[in-house]
C-alpha cells in the first residue's frame, strides 16, 4: 500500500509580482506523473491548500482539475483544512466528493474523522485532523484544561478510538517540534508570525499512535522526532528562505503493523528559485549566466547604489524578485542601536543620517522637501520640522 503525502500547495501564490499560476500547474502534473510511476494507492494533503481564505479562480480551477485526475486514476485523497484556508470554501461538496473517494475534512466538529484505506488486501485507518486552535477545541471538552495548541491535539488524539493493532496513519497541519529543539522554519510558516511563546507548539510525542504522521505547515521537507512524523514541505519554494531546500514528495509504504518505509521522491520545478551575490557587471557577464528564466534574489556588493538596477537585471534575468545591497553603508546601518538612534533627534537630522548612511554624501534641500512632504502625507510628521 503506498501513499503520497503532499502540503502546503498554496494555489494561488505569486511570488512579488510574478504570478504562480504556470509553476503551480507544473508542479500538479509533475505530482500526478509520481502517482502514476508510484503506483500511488491515496495522496495525503496536509493543509494550506489554497494560499488564501478566499481562493482565486484560477486557484480553485487547479485543485479541481488535480482532484478530478486523481478520482479517474481511482487514487483515493485525504485532505485537512492548513491555516490559510477557508474551512468553508475548501469543505464545499466535500460529501459529493466522497463517492470519487475524496474526503477531506475542514473543520473540527468534536470527534477525528477516520476512513479505511482498502489496497491490494491491506488496510489502514487514516485520521483526519484539520488545523484547530485551543479556542476551538475547549467548546468540545468544557471539562479538560485546554490553554495552549498541545493541550487541544492531545484532548483530541485521547478521546479518539484508536485501534492500536492496525496501521494507522494521521494527516494534520500544526506546529510540531521535537525533544529538544524546533522545526527548520522557512517563508511566511515562520516562528515570529506563526507563535507567540510556546503556545501553539505540538510535542510530536503526542502522536506515539500513529505508524506515519503527514504533516503541512512548515515549508522546509523534514522529520520531526522520529522519522514517521514528517513534513512534507512545500513542492515549490516560495520564499529566499527556501532557496536551498531540496523539495521532494514523501512515499510511504505500508505492509503488515509496524512495517514502513519512506521514499523522498525529487521535485524538479518549472522555474528555479536563486540568490545571486555579486557586483552587477560581474552578476550580468554573458559568460556566467545560468538559467534565465529562474526566479532570482538578487544582493549587490557594488558600494555606490547602482541606478535602476532592477531594470538593468530583468533584463537578463526577467524573473528578478528582489535585489538588495550588502556594502560598507548597509553593514554600518545593521550596526546601529536601532533602539536609540531616534532618541532627542529631529525627523530632519534621522532623515540626512540614512542619506548619508545609505549615499555616501549630504541630502540636498529639494530631496529633503520631498521627504518631508510624503512624511506629513503618512502622519509621519506633524510639526513644521
Amino acid at each position: 500500500m503506498k501513499l503520497m503525502h503532499v502540503g502546503d500547495l498554496h494555489l494561488g501564490r505569486s511570488l512579488g509580482d510574478f504570478d504562480l499560476t504556470e509553476d503551480q500547474e507544473y508542479m500538479l502534473d509533475q505530482l500526478l506523473e509520481i502517482a502514476d510511476e508510484q503506483a500511488a494507492d491515496a495522496v495525503l494533503i496536509a493543509g494550506d491548500t489554497y494560499d488564501k481564505a478566499i481562493p482565486s479562480e484560477a486557484a480553485t480551477r487547479m485543485l479541481d482539475r488535480f482532484l478530478r485526475e486523481l478520482a479517474e486514476r481511482q487514487v483515493s485523497v485525504y485532505m485537512v483544512s492548513g491555516n490559510h484556508d477557508s474551512d468553508e470554501r475548501l469543505n464545499y461538496g466535500s460529501s459529493l466528493f466522497e463517492s470519487n473517494h475524496i474526503f477531506i475534512s475542514a473543520k473540527y466538529d468534536g470527534r477525528l474523522h477516520k476512513q479505511v484505506l482498502k489496497a491490494d488486501g491491506d488496510e489502514a485507518d487514516i485520521y483526519l485532523l484539520p488545523f484547530v486552535k485551543a479556542s476551538q477545541v475547549r467548546h468540545f471538552f468544557p471539562d479538560a484544561k485546554i490553554e495552549s495548541y498541545d493541550d487541544a491535539v492531545r484532548a483530541i488524539l485521547e478521546s479518539a478510538d484508536i485501534d492500536g493493532s492496525r496501521n494507522n496513519v494521521l494527516v494534520a497541519h500544526q506546529f510540531v517540534m521535537g525533544r529538544s529543539e524546533d522545526p527548520g522554519l522557512s517563508g511566511s510558516e515562520s516562528l515570529g508570525t506563526q507563535s507567540v511563546g510556546t503556545v501553539e507548539k505540538i510535542g510530536y510525542d503526542c502522536f506515539d499512535r500513529f505508524d506515519y504522521v503527514a504533516l503541512g505547515h512548515i515549508h522546509s521537507p523534514q522529520q520531526v522526532g522520529r522519522r514517521e512524523v514528517r513534513y512534507s514541505g512545500s513542492p515549490l519554494k516560495y520564499s529566499l528562505s527556501e532557496v536551498n531546500n531540496e523539495k521532494s514528495v514523501p512515499l510511504i509504504t505500508l505492509g503488515g503493523k509496524g512495517r514502513i518505509e519512506i521514499e523522498l521522491v525529487p521535485l524538479s520545478p518549472m522555474r528555479n528559485m536563486r540568490h545571486l551575490k555579486g557586483k552587477i557587471k560581474d552578476l550580468l557577464d554573458s559568460t556566467r549566466v545560468t538559467a534565465p528564466e529562474d526566479f532570482i534574489y538578487a544582493t549587490l556588493t557594488d558600494e555606490e547604489i547602482v541606478s535602476n538596477a532592477m531594470g538593468i537585471f530583468q533584463q537578463v534575468y526577467p524573473n528578478t524578485v528582489k535585489i538588495d545591497y550588502d556594502n560598507s553603508h548597509t553593514r554600518a546601518i545593521e550596526q546601529v542601536d536601532i533602539s536609540r538612534v531616534a532618541e532627542n533627534r529631529s525627523f530632519s537630522e534621522l532623515i540626512s543620517d540614512f542619506y548619508r548612511q545609505m549615499y555616501g554624501c549630504e541630502i540636498s534641500e529639494e530631496e529633503m522637501d520631498v521627504m518631508r512632504t510624503v512624511a506629513r502625507e503618512a502622519g509621519v510628521l506633524h510639526e513644521a520640522d
